[in-house]
């Protein structure tokens, strides 16, 4: 594999959902695209999906001591890095005064921690090469409120923080960070979610201006643009691809 002509990308949860859509997007324009995350079996899955220009590795970003090597891993294998997508998360429904602080840490931990941690390292190859694209994955949840998911509105509101930051610092080292605030994506779980609670579903078309959901394709397109020099001068935005979600009434 000659990485000389290739991108190489790190796709955090690559291993289903945005991710593997993502990583779909990267592989088939000639990215190699290495994807972590903690199930060996889904990762192997979604390589032979892939195909050649798709690497795995298992690691669990909740473990910050580990990071480190992960990136050190890859760069050692592939010489660079020149797009970091952060897209692994977990989210808690609850209650707000059943939300324990040992939950409310995890969300954060994950969310937020490993975010920074990956990125740092990242940054340090990026800064060296003076190029790079770092893409974080936000949520709706950082746009507007949302019941039953404190921590997780916490975390997605810290990465908007952190991605403008971060645009900032960065910019002058050739590094440009930027978000994606995905709308409602449709999956097997969310398709279910909704057709179980007509009311909601009814809620989620009625201030969706396009009336439908996107696919997590769309989702791809957005990265694919946001990691590429088509979007050279774009920095430090948070992108929602969300069918007018967001600002719908």
């Amino acid at each position: 594999m000659n990485t000389e002509q290739n991108k190489v990308a790190i796709v955090t949860g690559g291993g289903s959902g945005l991710g593997l859509a993502i990583a779909k997007k990267f592989t088939e324009n000639g990215i190699i695209t290495v994807i972590v995350g903690r199930d060996e079996q889904k990762l192997k899955t979604a390589k032979e999906q892939l195909g050649e220009l798709c690497e795995t590795i298992q690691c669990d970003l909740s473990d910050l001591p580990a990071i480190p090597k992960l990136v050190q891993d890859v760069v050692e294998r592939f010489g660079k890095i020149d797009i970091l997508v952060n897209n692994a998360g977990i989210n808690l429904k609850k209650e707000f005064t059943e939300v324990t602080d040992e939950e409310f840490l995890r969300i954060l931990h994950t969310n937020v921690c490993s975010v920074f941690a990956i990125s740092r390292e990242a940054v340090k190859h990026m800064k060296e090469a003076g190029s790079g694209s770092i893409i974080n994955i936000s949520s709706m949840a950082a746009q507007y409120g949302l019941p039953k998911v404190i921590a997780y509105s916490a975390s997605k509101t810290a990465i908007d923080g952190m991605t403008r930051a971060m645009a900032v610092e960065l910019s002058p080292f050739g590094i440009r960070t930027n978000a994606i605030a995905p709308g409602f994506i449709y999956s097997d779980m969310t398709a279910t979610a909704l057709n179980s609670d007509p009311e909601r579903k009814a809620k989620v078309f009625s201030r969706t201006p396009m009336g439908k959901m996107g696919q997590p394709e769309d989702v791809g397109e957005a990265a694919y643009y946001l990691a590429t020099d088509a979007s050279k001068y774009v920095t430090g935005v948070v992108l929602p691809v969300d069918g007018g979600n967001s600002i719908g009434f």
